[in-house]
Parts: structure tokens; sequence; C-alpha cells
């Protein structure tokens, strides 16, 4: 069976570049040491750090390499102090923060969102040291209004951090933002992560040791993964704008198939361009993602089984959804790989699977 893959946003498939990178470079040494196999390493992590700044316009010491997305965001929101606002809509590596900061008596606002996952950016007030905000809602696809809060941060005092895990292979970030983290995984490197700490701003490590990553992340560099995460940058800022054309496309008629099977289609109208996201008030979203998955599709749910209970998604939640459908939802997402004819063969399936008698949840 010949299986389609459209869950990009849970996970992207490697880029053709970064698997050259991969097979074709293999590093091993300290950094830091002084001998020709360790200068060897700091030149190899010096040309990465340099592609990357090349693509983005950070500056090298603005570039934190960490282990993955979530790290970045938690290096980020632990390493400001102060009052923290951000959103309930959030992905759960900034809302796992904010509720561990809430534990250790850290003054934190997580406020409400609409029924598309916007931001409210009048929760920013007087008083603020951080605002955490996602470029683009990961599971409804919203693109948030960034300018907007880093403006009103900004005017209040406040530091800005833009979660850009999720959308960032196909939308920029906007300007003006003081740390912004980024996923390896989310961009197709396979792994890693990124903080950009702009320069001025001091961050405190989560943990401690050497001098490693401008004393913000001490243990020894992974060049290697550094390296995938530079070829992917690389390849997102030659290729986002003409993925995202391709991508609009394909997820308008997915869209248009999950509305004739009766679903409800969730997030805003301006939404990345690869996400078609729904619910259904009589199914149950693992249901549908199982039998899809027989199938050959590969899609995602909104709701997760942890524990043997099903669990509604927050964010279907924080947008005044019921837990119906909650529990009803489906997030196809393409990817840039995705052919039109994937998509033809993925709504056939789509009528075939979920056009069945429907099994009430």
């Amino acid at each position: 069976m010949r299986r389609i893959y459209l869950d990009d946003a849970g996970s992207a498939p490697l880029l053709p570049d970064v698997r050259r990178v991969l097979t074709e470079s293999m590093h091993w040494g300290n950094p830091l040491s002084p001998h020709a196999e360790g200068r060897s390493q700091r030149a190899a992590l010096d040309a990465t750090r340099d592609a990357v700044t090349a693509v983005t316009g950070f500056r090298r010491t603005e570039i934190t390499f960490v282990s993955s997305g979530t790290e970045a965001v938690n290096l980020a929101l632990f390493g400001i102090g102060g009052p923290l606002v951000t959103w309930a809509a959030e992905h759960q590596s900034v809302l796992g923060a904010a509720r561990r900061m809430q534990a250790l008596g850290r003054q934190v606002t997580i406020a409400a969102v609409d029924g598309t996952a916007t931001v409210d950016v009048g929760a920013i007030k007087p008083g603020s040291a951080l605002v955490s905000v996602g470029l683009a809602n990961n599971e409804v696809g919203t693109i948030q209004p960034v300018a907007e809060v880093i403006a009103r941060a900004h005017e209040v005092g406040a530091l800005v951090h833009v979660d850009a895990c999720a959308g960032a292979r196909w939308i920029p970030v906007p300007p003006g933002a003081d740390l912004v983290s980024f996923s390896g995984h989310k961009l197709g490197a396979g792994r890693g992560g990124l903080l950009y700490v702009r320069e001025g701003v001091r961050v405190q490590p989560l943990q401690y040791g050497g001098p490693q990553e401008w004393g913000r992340r001490a243990g020894i560099e992974d060049v290697w993964t550094a390296g995938a995460l530079a070829a992917a940058f690389t390849a997102v800022s030659r290729e986002h704008e003409a993925r995202a054309a391709a991508a609009s496309r394909q997820s308008e008629a997915l869209r248009s198939a999950l509305l004739e099977l009766g679903g409800t289609l969730t997030g805003g109208d301006e939404r990345l361009p690869n996400f078609a996201s729904c619910t259904f008030a009589d199914r149950k979203g693992e249901d549908m993602l199982l039998a899809l998955d027989l199938a050959g599709l590969a899609v995602s749910s909104g709701s997760a089984c942890a524990s043997g209970s099903l669990d509604p998604s927050h964010v279907l939640l924080a947008m005044g959804q019921s837990m119906e459908l909650a529990l009803g939802s489906l997030r196809l997402t393409t990817g840039y790989a995705t052919t039109d004819e994937e998509i033809d063969e993925a709504t056939r399936i789509l009528h075939a699977v979920l056009g069945r008698a429907r099994t009430h949840a």
C-alpha cells in the first residue's frame, strides 16, 4: 500500500539538503579542544552559525543551538524573570513551562483566545516582564497578530518571545521579537532546536557547566545536528514562498472534502497555508485517525490518548468548543514534498473512510 503523509505539522520529513548533510558529514571531537580535530569541529560549527545568519539576519552571538524546540521554549521562558503573559491555546511546551512557573510562585497570566484561537493583545498589561506568543497555532494553523503583540509588549516595557516552532517553514517571523524559538523537526531537519536571543538580552541558563553557546547552554555542542538545522534554514528561506503557494491550493482541496463530509472547519481566515483542520460532532478523533491510517493516510487528531483515557484538545476547548467537538477533531497538514496526485488520492480515501455509516462518539 502506498502511504500518504499529511501530518507535516506533527513532524516534517527530512529535507533533501538535510539528508545530504547528515549522510556526508560525520563529526567527532570537542570544538573547545585546541588540537586539529577540535579546531576542525569549531570551524564547522562557526560555518554552520554563519549559514544561519546569512538567511535569518541574526548575529552569530544571537544564535543558541539547543536539543529541541521544547528546550528552546523553556530556555526563553525560564531564562527571563518577572511576570509572564501567554495564552490558553499555546503549545504545551509553553503552557507546561508556565504552569511550572506558577507552581514555583512566579506571576503568570494565561489569557483567553477567541473562537479562532487568535490571541487578545489587550491581555498585555503594564508590569508584564515577558510575553510569549506563537507565530501560528500549532493545532488549527491560525496566524497570530505577532507584530501587534510585539508593539504592545514593548510599549509596556516587556520582552517578547515568539514560539516559531509551528509555521516558520511557511511564513516569516515579524521583526522586533527579543527571543524566538525554532524546532528542527518542524523545519525538516530531523532534530535539534535553536533559540534566537536579541543582542543585549541576558538569559539565565537551564543547565550549568562550561561556556558553550555564549554561556546559555553548557555541554558539548552537537555540530552534526547544528549542520542539519543550518541546511534546513537555508532550504526553507529559498523555497517557502513557492511551497506555500502549492500548499494553499492543496489544503483548500482537503478543506472542501472535509466540509462535504460534514466537518466544521476550525481556525482563522488567516491560517498557515498547509492546514486543513476540522471537528465532527458525532465522531471520535482517534477512531477516524486509526481508520484513515489503516487506509494508508497519516493524519493527526486534536485529541490524544494518554493512560487509556481520551483527552480533549486544550486548543479547541480554549476556543470555546464543546467537549464533544473537541474529541472529534482532525488535522491534515501538507508538506514540501506533497504532490497534487497525493491530494487527489487523500480526498478519495477521506470520502471512502469517513463517508461510511457514522459511529457515534
